[in-house]
């Protein structure tokens, strides 16, 4: 009973953040009351972690320096750097507390995306039907949360506060639903089950969903021979993209609005996209604060005040728009701005290094998992810039840890064929000994 009590709270922490307990000095989410219960616990078992403590005392040396020549405030800085440090670390004392059992741990998210699937898709016929309860979730006391029209009525958000995170929290579950229906055996859950994720995922009709789908039919087109399912794929692929461009609004005036800001620079257009306008503008700013702060930018937390310094909205006949100003509407510009190379190196390095492609592998659910895996880390960099929200820092673990793994099966396969071809050399010589002359 223990053991799914913990199990629950780490799937809330990570699912839940549609809920707050207030919002000054700083936003304080559900997952914060399970970090403050299980930490006592984790300190006495597990000690501390030197790994997170190495990776983040770099950060908090700059941050600390950076804060006392006003390149940022001491408020922004602690509130990001403990509530990074503090995500980072309790998701590391979960591996450990289930003994780096990744793929148990993978299972039970698989089974927490399938819920939240099935939770979004009864949302939807909910809204069909009429029945307000099951489509409007603000009575369960959600206080950050709401009901998105589009789509085919409502674009579906689950218990997430927009579609865009439901997306790329569902991303790894979405990944293995598709490979289920690509193999012969399925990988953690049934393909009917399968199936359920792949379709609410589809009814979010979020920007960041449509990217999702891109990467996973690229990730199976490379692991599978690029060559060999280009015929299947790549026709998919550019359905896929006629279908979004022609049906869903959103992707539409957000394909044509970054296009078109990207490729003039036209920034006082108020014909572009306000999504595009906001990802330009946060591009600009990363972009002179990094050229200016290049090896560990100015700070964890301090991309709202280079905002307030190389926003575009200061300039005359800008958009005045001035949304995601907090986290950069993308976490590589976030880095980029907050972190610099630093931070940079360190996300790409993780994300190149340990991906775990087929061919590099002896165990298919560790391929599969760090594929999966790899879709909510790129859609991040991409389109969500905060560092801690949804439990983002348990997939750069997972991830992580499954290279790991990997690297270890691999050795041990490599030495088992050396002792095979050390054994099968041995016979030989044993039954053909030379001639003696």
């Amino acid at each position: 009973m223990f053991r799914w009590f913990v199990v629950i709270c780490i799937f809330i922490s990570i699912f839940i953040s549609s809920y707050r307990f207030f919002t000054t000095p700083f936003e304080a989410y559900l997952s914060y009351a399970i970090f403050a219960l299980f930490f006592p616990v984790f300190f006495v078992k597990f000690g501390v972690p030197r790994a997170p403590v190495l990776l983040f005392l770099p950060l908090l040396i700059a941050g600390v320096t950076y804060v006392s020549i006003g390149l940022n405030t001491s408020a922004q800085f602690y509130k990001v750097f403990i509530g990074f440090f503090s995500s980072v670390l309790f998701y590391h004392y979960v591996l450990e507390l289930f003994q780096f059992n990744l793929k148990l741990l993978f299972r039970y998210y698989m089974i927490a995306a399938l819920i939240i699937s099935l939770i979004g898709l009864f949302q939807l016929v909910s809204y069909w039907v009429g029945f307000t309860p099951g489509y409007d979730l603000h009575w369960i006391g959600f206080n950050k949360w709401n009901v998105v029209r589009g789509g085919l009525g409502i674009r579906v958000n689950s218990v997430f506060s927009e579609p865009a995170y439901f997306a790329a929290s569902i991303g790894p579950a979405f990944f293995v639903a598709v490979y289920n229906w690509t193999v012969a055996k399925p990988l953690f859950i049934t393909r009917r089950q399968s199936l359920f994720i792949i379709a609410a995922y589809a009814v979010t009709y979020s920007s960041v969903g449509i990217i999702g789908i891109f990467l996973v039919i690229l990730l199976l087109l490379i692991n599978f021979g690029f060559f060999r399912y280009a015929i299947i794929f790549i026709p998919l692929a550019v359905l896929l993209f006629n279908y979004s461009y022609e049906n869903v609004d959103e992707f539409r005036d957000r394909y044509d609005g970054t296009v078109e800001v990207f490729g003039t620079g036209n920034y006082k257009s108020y014909q572009i996209n306000g999504s595009s306008f906001v990802l330009y503008n946060n591009y600009h700013v990363a972009l002179e604060n990094f050229k200016r702060n290049p090896f560990f930018g100015t700070g964890l937390g301090s991309h709202p005040t280079a905002f307030d310094k190389y926003s575009l909205t200061n300039l005359e006949g800008a958009v005045d728009i001035d949304f995601n100003k907090m986290d950069a509407n993308s976490m590589f510009l976030r880095l980029m701005s907050e972190t610099g190379l630093y931070g940079l190196f360190l996300m790409l390095y993780l994300l190149f290094r340990c991906w775990v492609p087929r061919q590099r592998t002896v165990d298919t659910e560790l391929w599969v998992m760090s594929n999966a895996t790899s879709i909510i880390i790129i859609l991040y960099l991409v389109r969500q810039g905060h560092y801690f929200l949804n439990g983002f820092p348990f997939f750069l673990w997972l991830y992580y840890y499954i290279a790991q793994e990997n690297w270890k099966l691999r050795e041990a396969a490599a030495e088992e064929d050396d002792k095979r071809r050390f054994a099968v050399f041995s016979s030989a010589i044993n039954q053909n000994p030379p001639a003696h002359t």
